[in-house]
């Protein structure tokens, strides 16, 4: 009987049955030769494309210069022609004849006209249709206009406009007396007078016909400037002549972009009231994807399509010239090079369909032998290595696969437990002391060392020594670490920077600094195997160094067999993964840190008044949880933080007040009531000012009547310190350091009613968005008396719907929204009682929670971060539920929330950054919170351990100035928030 274990020489070899496979490879000739057909078409219509859009460009260009060539030759001729030079309407209208006649032999063409340096305009305009007649109010026997204006010597200025029929009689007289056209004002004019060559001017939409043109003009004489107004309809229909496929696009633009012409004329006018040219980004999806862009080469993805594209330059048509930009649908050119391929495809399908059953019945002789094996590999796929072994195969291939399988089966088994041992560890010191004590049991060594390389350098450090299944500190054996470029080093070591392993036998002599490991294992010669570790990106990241006593025995060659090599190769690849992916899960965590300190750091940054914040915020309440976790208090003895409840707790400290971000700066920082972007304390001083001034010219108005100086002058001084003092009680009511009185309201609402005489027009010089709220009332006849401090309309900003917070929202918040986003009004805001912020800027302030929360809770944080959102967010909640953003309640908050309420609000009450207030010493900051402790807006247990533990002076002996360091009474703290009798 044979051995399973060994192959049976009378097997045969597998070509015998290799006629399965002319299946597959008719499918294949079939596939290559349909791609290369459709490949040979593809490149010959695409290069037959590249030649028509030359042709394409090169008609544009012939009929583009054919458009503009006669009209300069035309200008050229008119300009000498003594009509030019008349001084009066009289001699001018010898021009009618040639101007008429150019007109009518040039259909382009939308007028003829002169403009003069004394103001003096003659043009004259075909009437071609009706419309234009009914424009021009125009008799219907009209077929031309004569426009004339002239300036006699008085400076008086004539504006007529005279109609003429086809045989140019007189049909027709208009004056124009409101008429205020200068040709001297005109680009045209300007532009010609400054050239002795003809100039011609960007495309643009003509205002009276609505065709899209261009002016050319040139000097007539010293005082003269003759100008051809040139319509461009014909090129929209050349280009219409070149459209290749149905979906083609094709336009002519200026360098502004605009569209000059296209084979749709009538998209070219966006608006028939503004008369403005369409652009030619906006014409289609395709010509916005390749205009839109800086497009390189000649293909474009654009509109759920791929499109051929080209682009060239045209020197006619303006001073910048004019662009053309051509767009084919690969698909509609490549229509045939598609149903070319799939025939081929089709051919090949039913080919392969006829010799399927031949190919089925040739497989059935191969699939029986190999069922077995098939489900073999299931097993092993499935982990299991205790299948039995498969029956031999009459293929000798597949008896010899069956055979490996086995001593693969093997194998794995043995990788597979190595692996889950070194997964399962998730600590960096111990996973490098499995790698060291598994890898040294499997090659039956009696030693191994570990290298790990440091930074992104070369240098090989030394982490970790066993010998003889002991786990030895590397001090005591003087182990050095090397560079892998180093030429001088131990030999072994030099092998290995030029290898991935190096097997050699070592000496005592050549052990180098190994010498007192081969001294702890009583050996004089050992056999080194080196295997360099490799991560995803194969870079070493460290070395793996494996001691075997050298008995000189058969047995010791054993252990060197190159596939005992290669496993040890693949368990130190599986080792080296794992110690990367712990290199890598703690660098991210630094770089996740640093990043959340980074971001602190720019919300901090972004107002001068908070900076630091968010960094003193984490270290108060990382202070307060330590305190916390040491305490024996029966209100923390459950409170045993994990690493994981650490890390989150450090992430929620730092990212607090993301959500300021979002708050606009000018609100964080708003000093003075009247405060937005600029403090608006100046406009009002200005009116004062103006009052004063009036107070004055009243003054002196009375004196020129004859009035009694005495009393004027006591009259005029008492006004002046009126408002003297009462604008000194506004700018002191604009500080907002000290709270209203009901007297102060009545006083500041009476200096409202004073009235100041506005003379200019509000509504001039400011945004579109600011007009769009005055237009909420009429606009006052100027001049006008308004209050001297006044709520206006436009001072109320309306808030988006999308800022809205509804009340079934899934993050619960409870907030008042206010009506509006913003009041500026003066008097309003002059009016607040305490503080400087109106009722809607601290809802922006207050909202910053909300922007904090649901920034934090769209964040893919791991399953043990997933209470960052919940800690970060609750540091403004109160422990009675009057709180925001979700007017939680003390037993609905975690610690470590209720922790943060507490070392936010510490940190705001002494921080000396603030513009509205001065820091407060120790005994003010935790007087003011022993009275929110007692009224239950703090939690009473942590404030208690803050003062108990003496977090406050451990905080202060950090953060604080000096001066604020004053005497603090812990027992009274205690007392007056309620924790002490």
């Amino acid at each position: 009987m044979p051995s399973p274990l060994r192959p049976d020489q009378r097997r045969f070899p597998l070509h015998v049955h290799i006629s399965v496979m002319f299946t597959f490879l008719l499918l294949l000739t079939g596939v290559v030769l349909g791609l290369f057909n459709y490949r040979q078409t593809t490149q010959i219509i695409l290069s037959s494309s590249e030649k028509l859009f030359e042709r394409i460009e090169q008609d544009v260009r012939v009929d583009l210069q054919s458009t503009y060539a006669p009209i300069r030759h035309l200008l050229s001729l008119l300009a000498d022609s003594p009509g030019t030079q008349a001084s009066a309407l009289e001699q001018r209208l010898t021009l009618l004849k040639p101007f008429s006649q150019s007109l009518a032999d040039n259909p382009d063409l939308a007028s003829l006209y002169l403009g003069y340096d004394n103001g003096d305009f003659f043009m004259v305009r075909p009437l071609r249709t009706a419309s234009l007649k009914t424009l021009l109010k125009a008799p219907d026997a009209a077929a031309y206009q004569v426009w004339s204006i002239e300036h006699d010597a008085n400076g008086g200025v004539r504006s007529q406009s005279l109609f003429f029929d086809q045989a140019l009689s007189a049909v027709g007289h208009q004056d124009n007396p409101d008429d205020a056209y200068d040709p001297r004002s005109r680009s045209w004019y300007t532009g010609a007078q400054k050239q002795n060559e003809q100039i011609t001017t960007e495309p643009y939409v003509f205002f009276s016909t609505h065709n899209v043109g261009t002016t050319l003009a040139r000097r007539s004489g010293e005082h003269a400037v003759i100008a051809a107004d040139l319509t461009l309809d014909a090129l929209s229909a050349t280009l219409t002549k070149h459209v290749v496929t149905p979906a083609t696009e094709i336009v002519l633009f200026d360098a502004e972009g605009n569209a000059v012409a296209y084979p749709d004329s009538s998209r070219l006018i966006v608006d028939d009231r503004t008369a403005r040219l369409a652009r030619a980004a906006d014409l289609s999806p395709s010509l916005h994807a390749l205009l839109s862009a800086d497009h390189q080469g000649k293909r474009l993805n654009a509109d759920g399509r791929r499109w051929i594209v080209a682009r060239s330059s045209l020197q006619e048509g303006g001073p910048k010239g004019l662009q053309m930009a051509l767009l084919v649908p690969e698909d509609e050119l490549l229509v045939d090079a598609y149903r070319m391929r799939w025939q081929g495809a089709l051919i090949t399908l039913a080919t392969l369909l006829l010799c399927l059953p031949l190919g089925w019945l040739i497989s059935r002789i191969l699939v029986k032998p190999l069922h077995a094996l098939v489900k073999e590999a299931d097993a092993i796929r499935s982990f299991d290595f205790n299948f039995p072994v498969t029956r031999r195969s009459p293929v000798l291939e597949v008896d010899q696969l069956s055979l490996s399988m086995a001593r693969m089966k093997d194998t794995l088994a043995s990788f597979f437990r190595i692996t889950d041992s070194l997964t399962a560890e998730t600590r960096f010191a111990p996973l490098l002391q499995r790698v060291l004590f598994e890898t040294v049991q499997i090659a039956q060594a009696q030693a191994g060392l570990i290298y790990l390389r440091e930074s992104d350098g070369n240098r090989m450090e030394p982490y970790g020594l066993v010998v003889d299944g002991t786990s030895q500190t590397l001090a005591a054996f003087d182990i050095q670490g090397h560079n892998l470029d180093a030429t001088q080093g131990p030999t072994w070591f030099e092998q290995l920077a030029k290898a991935d392993h190096v097997v050699s036998s070592l000496g005592f002599e050549q052990a180098a600094d190994l010498q007192k490991v081969l001294l702890a294992m009583e050996t004089p010669r050992v056999h080194l195997i080196g295997i360099r570790l490799h991560n995803r990106h194969n870079e070493t990241i460290g070395l793996l160094v494996l001691l075997l006593s050298d008995s000189g025995t058969p047995a010791d060659l054993e252990k060197l067999r190159p596939d005992r090599i290669a496993f040890l190769q693949a368990v130190s690849g599986a080792a080296a993964v794992s110690i990367e992916s712990q290199r890598l899960q703690a660098r991210q965590k630094q770089l996740l840190d640093a990043f959340i300190q980074l971001l602190a750091g720019a919300i901090d940054a972004k107002s001068p008044y908070t900076g630091g914040h968010c960094q003193r915020v984490p270290e108060l309440t990382l202070m307060l949880a330590h305190a916390a976790a040491a305490s024996e208090a029966p209100a923390f003895s459950d409170y045993q933080p994990s690493e994981d409840e650490w890390e989150a707790l450090h992430i929620a400290a730092w990212l607090h007040d993301c959500g300021k971000v979002t708050t606009p700066e000018y609100v964080v920082d708003k000093a003075t009531k009247l405060e937005t972007l600029n403090d608006r304390i100046h406009e009002i001083r200005t009116r004062f000012e103006v009052l004063k001034r009036d107070a004055w010219i009243s003054y002196w108005q009375a004196m020129a009547m004859g009035g009694e100086e005495f009393h004027l002058a006591h009259l005029r001084d008492t006004t002046l310190a009126s408002l003297d003092d009462d604008f000194s009680f506004v700018a002191r009511c604009n500080l907002g350091s000290e709270a209203m009185a009901e007297a102060d309201l009545q006083r500041l609402e009476g200096i409202a009613q004073r009235t100041w005489t506005r003379t200019l027009d509000d509504r001039l010089g400011v945004s579109w968005e600011e007009n769009r709220r005055q237009a909420r009332t009429p606009a006052p006849i100027l001049p006008v008396s308004e209050k001297l401090l006044s709520d206006k309309p436009e001072h109320l900003l309306e808030r988006a719907d999308s800022e809205l917070i509804p009340e079934d929202n899934p993050w619960g918040f409870k907030l008042d929204v206010p009506r509006y986003k913003y009041n500026r009004g003066e008097l309003y805001n002059l009016s607040i009682t305490r503080g400087t912020l109106t009722r809607e800027e601290r809802y922006i302030i207050n909202h910053h929670m909300v922007q904090t929360i649901l920034m934090l809770s769209h964040l893919p944080f791991p399953g043990h971060l997933n209470n960052v959102a919940e800690i970060a967010g609750g540091h403004h909640e109160k422990m009675d539920g009057t709180g925001y953003p979700k007017r939680l309640k003390r037993e609905e908050m975690s610690l470590p929330a209720r922790m943060m309420a507490i070392a936010d609000i510490f940190e705001a009450l002494t921080a000396a950054d603030r513009p509205y207030k001065k820091a407060k010493t120790l005994s003010e900051a935790l007087g003011i919170m022993a009275t929110m402790c007692r009224e239950a807006h703090i939690d009473a247990e942590l404030f208690g351990l803050f003062i108990r533990e003496g977090l406050y002076l451990q905080y202060a002996s950090r953060f604080l100035e000096p001066q604020q360091i004053d005497a603090v009474d812990p027992a009274g703290v205690l007392r007056k928030a309620g924790l002490a009798a």
